[in-house]
């Protein structure tokens, strides 16, 4: 086991080139400042952080220095200055130290609730032989990552200890915080609840792209050289704001744990339309998936999303995990075709898929099967070939949901970019107007695509070509 335990922390090759490049090897304390970009300003009242971007840390839980922002760390100070409440919603709460500082506010008389996905209300300590066994393979392998987490000492066996204080939702059951799921209003849950927010005091807000998970923040136990998912986070200071993120909350809590099901998720929630805060030196807008299909698309979040790409003037630059929404690839098509500048970049798992609108950007089009293309589906006639995927360690994905507008507007949140986010999901989109915090996300893009693979793969390019063959003769 302790060989095995020396192995958990070997530390990548990257990690290396990182102590280096920050003096760890003998380097004089000047160089670091020429050797790295210089930090930007932040926004006195929104702060942005990146786990892949400016900065180093070190991982609490793999020992090796790791690129960019502690987020994790950032949630945590966020909620130990809490002095009379903190809302949590997030999908998926896996991260120790975030469950500690809620317990530790909670007895220090702090008014603690938390809201997670149905999918992952189960504590792993808590499942049995028979719902092990029923998991999927992925499901089964973030199981095992589960309580690599938990057992802190290695030893293969989870001591009471280490459930209570690793398990994050063990952690809250056995600190008596109340906890819900998207179950509460008597469904089988929406249909994904995806927020990822937290309201402290009712004043201060953490919006974040990432999930409260080792693979969404620092990188997996078993996988040394993942960074985690690229994901960003904000930390705005706003009454005005945090009393809108409140009233989100509160619809989907309703009287809490066990009560009269009158938690709203989904579709049940009051038809919110888009809300504007104005914040120092920067406008905000923000609005609260889903929306029902049956109203117009304006009226949705994704409605907003198109109203914002459709001032673009200069430049769209998009990091997204997926993007298969046709109406906003049309809007940009429109955008483009008047002189803005259009880059994308999303996730390699789905920027290639039939369905994604990173293939309009680029020309062409694929069916599902046969020769069934879409009936709406628009490649464009003025292809670009600034699409591509970025290059990251394996294992992690790209899983920002942000744009950039002409260099001073960022459209971000939990929120992503396709239908179902649109409609089915609960979900939080920011629009900020700020060129501060724009240049945050302007930095971010250009890091992701300085290294990026542009354009079709030749795998995709010859099934394209073969499908075109193949379908050539069919109405």
């Amino acid at each position: 086991m302790a060989n095995q335990r020396q192995t958990q922390r070997r530390w990548p090759v990257w990690a290396w080139i990182v102590l280096l490049a920050l003096g760890a090897g003998g380097c004089a304390p000047g160089q670091l400042q020429d050797s790295t970009p210089p930090s930007l300003p932040q926004d006195l009242l929104i702060q942005v952080y990146f786990n892949h971007g400016e900065g180093t840390y070190t991982d609490p839980y793999r020992q090796q220095p790791h690129p960019g922002t502690d987020l994790e760390a950032q949630i945590v100070e966020a909620i130990a200055g809490a002095q009379s409440s903190v809302e949590l919603v997030v999908q998926e709460f896996r991260l120790p130290r975030i469950a500690q500082a809620l317990r530790d506010r909670q007895q220090a008389g702090v008014k603690v609730r938390v809201i997670v996905e149905n999918t992952y209300r189960q504590a792993w300590s808590g499942l049995s032989a028979a719902e092990v066994a029923a998991l999927s393979d992925r499901e089964r392998d973030r199981y095992e990552e589960g309580l690599r987490l938990i057992d802190e000492n290695g030893d293969g066996t989870l001591s009471p200890a280490e459930i209570r204080d690793r398990d994050a939702i063990a952690l809250l059951e056995q600190a008596r915080i109340p906890l819900i799921d998207d179950r509460e209003d008597g469904t089988a849950g929406s249909g994904l609840m995806h927020h990822k927010f937290v309201v402290v005091d009712g004043r201060h807000v953490i919006v974040t792209s990432a999930n409260f998970t080792l693979s969404d923040v620092h990188g997996d136990l078993r996988s040394p050289d993942t960074q985690g998912n690229a994901n960003n986070l904000l930390k705005i200071d706003s009454p005005e704001l945090a009393a809108l993120f409140q009233e989100e909350f509160d619809q989907m809590w309703g009287d809490g744990p066990g009560g009269q099901r009158d938690s709203r998720f989904g579709l049940k929630k009051t038809l919110r339309s888009p809300e504007t805060v104005v914040l120092g030196e920067s406008v905000v807008r923000v609005q609260f998936s889903p929306t029902s299909p049956t109203l117009p698309f304006g009226q949705s979040t994704n409605g907003l999303i198109g109203r914002t790409l459709n001032g673009a003037a200069e430049s769209v630059n998009l990091a997204l995990f997926v993007f298969s929404e046709q109406a906003l690839a049309n809007i940009l098509e429109q955008r483009h075709d008047r002189g803005a500048q259009v880059r994308a970049l999303i996730d390699p798992s789905f920027a290639f898929r039939d369905y994604s609108e990173g293939l309009d950007l680029l020309g062409v089009a694929l069916a599902p099967k046969n020769c069934d293309y879409e009936t709406d589906n628009r490649p464009w006639r003025n292809p670009v070939t600034t699409v591509g995927t970025p290059t990251l360690p394996r294992g992690d994905l790209l899983h920002h949901k942000f744009a950039v507008v002409d260099q001073r507007i960022v459209i971000t949140g939990s929120h992503n970019w396709s239908p179902a986010g649109n409609h089915t999901n609960d979900e939080t989109l920011l629009v900020i107007q700020n060129p501060t915090v724009a240049a945050h996300f302007e930095r971010e893009f250009e890091r992701l695509y300085e290294t990026a693979r542009l354009g079709l793969p030749p795998r995709i390019q010859e099934r394209i070509d073969e499908q075109a063959r193949r379908c050539s003769g069919q109405a």
